[in-house]
């Protein structure tokens, strides 16, 4: 395993961390992009490992490329027909919906009966999750791809502008802002009272929470459109250079870094002793997440930008061959089953969510799906 070099800046601060930071991953999973604040893409309950059946599905216009949240007994999600929808979790009736001026690709927050989501009319939104009333919108410079983390009380979420949003969650006002100094694809992490964000500038930066100072930045060999993702002091993270790294989370040193066969557009998953990530080749990988070291791979096909799933002992993931929904063994490897949920070329950036037995996913040619 080859490391690749890093260009790291450590910046001495002359304010310590806030006295009262703790764990800011508040917001309840798994309403929220990757299940929790730490975008670990763990889901709680037990896993299907027999071939799945479809408890229902919604053909809503698509292409639909965001991740379902599930809160409260409802299912949101965003098209890029430009409508967000809000679904009976347990029948897939459509409860209401909205609609921006321009595609959604961010994948909604849901806290404290709020919807939290942005667009590519530069808009981010805060909707009522019972009504679909908007609450307030904070117009940005540029697309808002990013999807957001709540926690604490504020908002945080990029934008192609090359800002790092930090938004008072009530009433949408600005916080702070950082500059990347690229455009932000990636979706904040969150976590004792630092936030993580990469940018296509290359950087993956450590703020602190409340005010937006840089605490470390470290530069990949390549864009970082990729969501940090972070478990016991260590943020995980994929570029465009075909790299996991993994870095210490109050240094940005490196702990270990996984050449994978291509870019790493997708976010990775994290358990006790497994980070899995996809790379755009087709190849999912089962990593030791203390070494790095590659413990399976298997072939998937063109996943490109959609991130594994773990729950329990099952790994999920998406393919773009066919729209194929992948179940491996999260120990070995071994495939057991594979569902076809679209057609051929069926571009996916949505990644599985799985809550109260229901396994659900955002199609391009079906709309959603949600597998028992």
């Amino acid at each position: 395993m080859r490391l690749p070099r890093f260009a790291l800046i450590f910046l001495l601060m002359l304010t310590a961390l806030p006295l009262s930071a703790q764990e800011t991953d508040d917001a309840p999973a798994p309403s929220t992009f990757r299940g929790d604040n730490q975008r670990t893409g763990v889901y709680d309950g037990t896993p299907n490992r027999d071939f799945p059946q479809i408890e229902w599905s919604n053909d809503i216009p698509r292409p639909v490329r965001t991740t379902p949240a599930v809160a409260d007994g409802r299912v949101f999600i965003g098209s890029e027909a430009g409508t967000l929808y809000a679904f009976d979790n347990t029948d897939g009736a459509l409860l209401w919906e909205w609609d921006t001026s321009s595609p959604i690709v961010s994948t909604p927050a849901v806290v404290d009966g709020v919807v939290y989501f942005g667009a590519l009319d530069r808009f981010i939104y805060a909707l009522d999750a019972e009504t679909g009333e908007k609450l307030w919108e904070k117009v940005t410079i540029g697309q808002v791809y990013s999807s957001p983390a709540v926690a604490d009380g504020v908002v945080y979420i990029g934008s192609l502008d090359t800002q790092l949003y930090a938004l008072d969650a009530e009433t949408g006002d600005e916080l702070w802002t950082f500059g990347t100094g690229g455009q932000v694809w990636s979706s904040p992490a969150v976590a004792d009272g630092l936030v993580y964000i990469g940018s296509r500038s290359g950087f993956i930066s450590a703020l602190n929470a409340e005010t937006g100072e840089l605490i470390w930045q470290v530069e990949a060999g390549g864009p970082i459109d990729a969501t940090p993702a972070l478990l016991d002091g260590v943020v995980y993270v994929g570029s465009y250079d075909g790299n996991l790294y993994a870095l210490d989370t109050e240094t940005g040193e490196t702990v270990w870094a996984f050449e994978a066969g291509s870019a790493v557009y997708a976010s990775a998953a994290l358990t006790e002793d497994f980070a899995y990530l996809t790379a755009y080749d087709g190849d999912i990988y089962a990593l030791d997440r203390a070494t790095g070291e590659q413990v399976w791979t298997a072939d998937v096909g063109q996943v490109a930008y959609s991130s594994p799933t773990v729950v329990g002992d099952v790994v999920y993931a998406l393919s773009e061959e066919g729209g194929r929904l992948y179940a491996y063994d999260a120990l070995t490897g071994e495939t057991l089953w594979f569902v076809v949920t679209g057609a051929a070329g069926d571009f996916r950036s949505s990644s599985p969510v799985f809550v109260d037995g229901l396994l659900y996913i955002g199609s391009n040619t079906e709309g959603i799906i949600a597998y028992r």
